[in-house]
């Protein structure tokens, strides 16, 4: 039987959360790894090699999924999302995630112990806010006022580096620009985010470069060569961003060439591919994204059929404004299954200690 046609917006949507779990799944197995250790694995044509020839994803996909499903059950309303926000990931916390940020688990621990949404963030300028940011992009769409509550309760609630929030505010404003538009216009993208960027002098700069790299169609592989980061792209949104957005310059609605380049960048690689994928899947939709690369994610419960309801439910709200159910997950599904992704995390530690180095 035949999937029914998808809508432009549900495309979006889909592809987003779907771009952000594909990204996440083929970077993970080089996270950590310097750009020369992954040319040395040969890592191209991309394919999934966490568990043999499947991918798994990580708090990047879930967190978006987060998102989402607290956005089903609160609308626009900006506190109610914070709150349902805070209360999913307090019980995500519990299902003893691998590779939490720091920042997030101090965070989570906070709201534990009865911190409000407003006040369990911690001083942090990481990547975490803008990993789960471009679907709120989507969902808000051309409503800038919207999105800025939005993301800006997303990211207080663990990040309060104002640094954060920029990173995740430009990363929402291109995600729906990218959606958003029949065709990308580099220049509109980057107008859309000068107000973003403010009297940050450090942020401008790096957007500058980015731009200039783009516009000279460096690899970014060079371009990170030439702001210092050779032995990869660390969890440090400052670092992440101007990457990202050299990547989304050149190829905003070309999925598999924007996921080579971000991971052959080495250093936090599933989450500058997450980051980056949500970006590109909002605009090229599922429909451009590898199927191959679709159907090779194994995942429980969260499945790629869990993560297309969900994707439909968010569009349904969407089109009618009337709330939908949050499509849960049950804990101790996700207990056993972050079990077994634990041991097989480790077993790639272990493989690390064997070449090439």
């Amino acid at each position: 039987m035949n999937e029914p046609q998808q809508t432009d917006l549900h495309n979006s949507i889909q592809g987003c959360l779907l771009g952000t779990a594909v990204g996440d799944s083929l970077g993970l197995p080089f996270e950590g790894m310097s750009p020369l250790r992954i040319k040395k694995l040969k890592p191209c044509p991309l394919r999934h090699r966490f568990f043999f020839k499947h991918g798994m994803i990580s708090d990047d996909t879930e967190h978006t999924c987060l998102v989402m499903q607290s956005l089903l059950v609160s609308g626009n309303d900006d506190l109610v999302f914070a709150k349902q926000l805070a209360k999913r990931l307090r019980w995500w916390l519990l299902g003893l995630p691998a590779g939490i940020g720091l920042a997030t688990l101090k965070s989570l621990i906070k709201l534990w112990l009865g911190f409000s949404p407003e006040k369990s963030g911690v001083w942090s300028a990481g990547n975490g806010p803008a990993m789960r940011s471009a679907i709120i992009g989507v969902y808000a769409g051309a409503d800038t006022e919207l999105l800025t509550r939005l993301v800006t309760k997303s990211t207080l609630m663990t990040h309060r580096d104002p640094k954060a929030l920029k990173g995740a505010l430009i990363v929402a404003t291109l995600a729906a620009e990218n959606a958003l538009s029949e065709d990308v216009d580099i220049e509109e993208c980057l107008n859309k985010i000068i107000s973003i960027v403010d009297d940050d002098k450090e942020l401008a700069e790096l957007i500058n470069k980015a731009k200039q790299s783009a516009s000279k169609n460096e690899p970014a592989i060079d371009f990170c060569k030439s702001m210092g980061f050779e032995k990869g792209v660390t969890g440090y949104i400052y670092q992440t961003l101007p990457v990202v957005l050299q990547i989304f310059l050149r190829h905003p609605r070309d999925y598999e060439t924007a996921m080579q380049e971000a991971i052959l960048c080495g250093g936090d690689t599933d989450t500058v591919a997450a980051i980056l994928g949500g970006m590109v899947g909002a605009g090229c939709g599922s429909e451009g994204i590898p199927k191959q690369w679709i159907d090779g994610i194994m995942e429980w419960p969260r499945s790629v059929s869990w993560m297309k309801k969900l994707s439909l439910r968010l569009v349904q709200l969407m089109e009618t404004k009337e709330k939908q159910s949050a499509l849960p997950v049950n804990l101790i599904a996700v207990m056993l299954r972050n079990a077994f992704f634990m041991i097989w995390v480790l077993l790639h530690g272990l493989r690390r200690l064997l070449p090439p180095y």
